[in-house]
């Protein structure tokens, strides 16, 4: 008999949870949902957003024999959204890859890690408090990690790179901010990879009529009659021949109305709209910086929150966000203001703007949005690495698919020519980008430095000192600099130590060099709160109860229930909350029609 205290058993549980709160959702969703006369509506379900959750929203929906209609203010070459550009990073607990790599993972060291990163504070408890849903979605997507997401995903095709890599190493305590093991599956083609296995459903379904795209389909209203949501207004936008990522017009040539039972709204968060970030900036994370860097097309502009607000949605946890703090402005850019973060390893040295070292957990990869606050405390609006080239060559990968040709062409050969040679996206950023500064010694390092910011804020004696100090520390296998063990603990790892760390050695080190000075600017890049959502995607409203018709997944509702994150991302969980959350809608609104 099993023991009913078991991981198996408490996992099982949940997921009969899970799957019951769509069923009973389902159950008082049809109740609700608005009786169209033959022939009124004009599909089943209508999807607001072609990305990676309203994908997989759409291919549920098809899959259970729905006609849907997935509208899109973008034309289709960019189909899949920002997860076409992404690194491809998925969070997986107790994987096949993490045993390969020695890794002992469980749902309980990984539901530790999540509830101690996330903070939830906002009425877990409490029906009506921001966070009820958030933590009840965190419990689940954990679930859903530990579970059948990866047995799911391999289903489709999706594989995954061996080595599996340690984002956001936390903040120092064993039940605070971060994962306490590697957990960050990058994808084998990254994020095209992802996106690619449902975009084949939903062109499967376009071909055998279950699914209608209608690009350059802008929705400005939420249509609501009788209290019960039937469907969508907008704007039909001039055709636009723009490439992916590549901002398109504007320009209304028409109007439309569309009817259907149910509106799944699946339009991504608010990263390209600094006026927005800005506006919900908390104070938590200081002032907001005057200048950032933009990490997500232009067309990821909150726009549709207001929209969906307006028709009884309730948004919650609208201050918490996720922004990068190693972002580069990218020399060859595809949307206006674009930036490239830098994914870094355990081994440069991070200084403010002023040339002030950071203190732990201001590490590279350790607690992001701790650094965030580090560096708007500061008064800049930028801070430094200092590193060699022996440790970009190792360290130093750059997000986005379009940055690693190797993984996302799937080509082997390039891989492998990471072990003896800089990888050639990193050295092109060193070429050309304006935020790198290479020298060959320490006092050219500093002039160069100064002369990029024009603020003549580092000086050379004091850099010297800290930097001596830190290399002093490496002359014993032991120390009390904290960076430093945490090189020598990520050189304990396997995984790091063949792809992610370089061996050990002072930054002053000739042999090492040269040496290199990047300016680091922040990025902007997540929503983590939203439109708050019960288990079975349902937007519910200022009172709690379902907006009758109405559904949100993906990043438009923190990646489910309004802020499945909390305050803080375990990273490799954005991909995955818009996989979860748009299954969990699409399958729910498929049985309430």
């Amino acid at each position: 008999m099993e023991n009913s205290a078991s991981p198996t058993a408490i996992s099982r549980r949940r997921a009969l949870t899970v799957a019951g709160g769509v069923v009973a959702g389902a159950a008082l969703a049809a109740q609700a949902l608005p009786a169209f006369a033959a022939g009124s509506a004009d599909a089943d379900a209508i999807v607001v957003g072609g990305g990676l959750a309203g994908l997989v929203a759409t291919a549920e929906l098809a899959a259970a024999g729905r006609k849907v209609l997935l509208l899109d203010q973008e034309p289709e070459s960019n189909l899949g959204g920002q997860a076409f550009w992404s690194f491809g990073g998925l969070f997986l607990i107790d994987s096949d890859e993490q045993r390969l790599m020695g890794i002992k993972d469980s749902r309980e060291l990984a539901w530790q890690d999540w509830l101690g990163t996330a903070g939830f504070d906002r009425g877990v408890d409490d029906p009506g408090g921001q966070d009820y849903w958030a933590h009840k979605w965190a419990e689940a997507y954990v679930d859903f990690a530990e579970g059948e997401k990866r047995s799911w995903l391999y289903g489709l095709g999706i594989r995954w790179f061996p080595i599996v890599g340690w984002a956001e190493r936390g903040g120092g305590l064993a039940d605070g901010h971060g994962n306490s093991v590697p957990r960050f599956h990058v994808t084998w083609g990254t994020g095209p990879a992802v996106v690619e296995p449902f975009e084949k459903q939903v062109r499967a379904a376009v071909a055998s009529g279950k699914v209608t795209f209608k690009f350059r389909h802008r929705v400005d209203e939420i249509v609501r009659t009788g209290g019960v949501v039937t469907g969508v207004r907008g704007a039909v936008l001039e055709p636009s021949t723009a490439a992916r990522g590549k901002a398109s017009s504007r320009t209304a040539v028409g109007d439309f109305e569309l009817r259907a039972p149910v509106v799944i709204v699946t339009s991504g968060g608010i990263g390209a709209n600094h006026d927005l970030v800005r506006q919900n900036w908390p104070a938590r994370l200081g002032t907001p910086p005057k200048f950032m860097v933009t990490g997500v097309p232009a067309y990821v502009d909150g726009r549709m929150l207001g929209i969906t607000e307006a028709a009884g949605a309730r948004i919650v946890n609208p201050d918490r966000m996720w922004h990068y703090t190693e972002g580069l402005r990218n020399y060859d850019p595809i949307w206006a203001n674009h930036g490239i973060r830098i994914l870094p390893g355990p081994s440069s040295m991070w200084f403010d703007a002023t040339g002030k070292r950071f203190s732990a957990p201001d590490m590279p990869g350790y607690n992001t949005l701790h650094t965030l606050k580090s560096i708007t405390d500061s008064g800049y609006d930028y801070s430094w690495f200092v590193t060699t080239q022996k440790i970009i060559a190792k360290e130093f990968a750059l997000s986005g698919s379009e940055q690693n040709p190797d993984l996302t062409n799937k080509d082997i050969l390039k891989l492998l020519s990471r072990i003896w040679q800089t990888p050639e996206p990193i050295e092109k950023f060193k070429k050309n980008g304006v935020d790198f500064v290479v020298a060959s010694s320490l006092s050219e390092l500093v002039t160069g430095m100064n002369k990029l910011t024009g603020d003549g804020l580092i000086q050379l004696a004091d850099l010297q000192r800290q930097i001596e100090a830190r290399d002093r520390e490496i002359d014993n296998p032991y120390t009390k600099d904290v960076q430093v063990m945490g090189i020598r603990n990520a050189l304990a790892y396997t995984g790091d130590s063949l792809s992610r760390t370089a061996a050990i050695h002072k930054i002053l080190d000739p042999s090492a060099g040269p040496l290199i000075a990047v300016r680091l600017n922040i990025l902007t890049r997540k929503t983590l709160g939203g439109l708050q959502t019960d288990l079975s995607g349902r937007v519910l409203d200022a009172s709690g109860a379902p907006v009758p018709g109405l559904y949100a997944a993906g990043e438009v509702a923190g990646f489910g229930g309004g802020g499945v994150h909390g305050y803080r991302s375990l990273e490799g969980t954005f991909l995955g909350g818009c996989l979860f959350s748009g299954r969990q809608a699409g399958r729910a609104a498929a049985a309430a029609i």
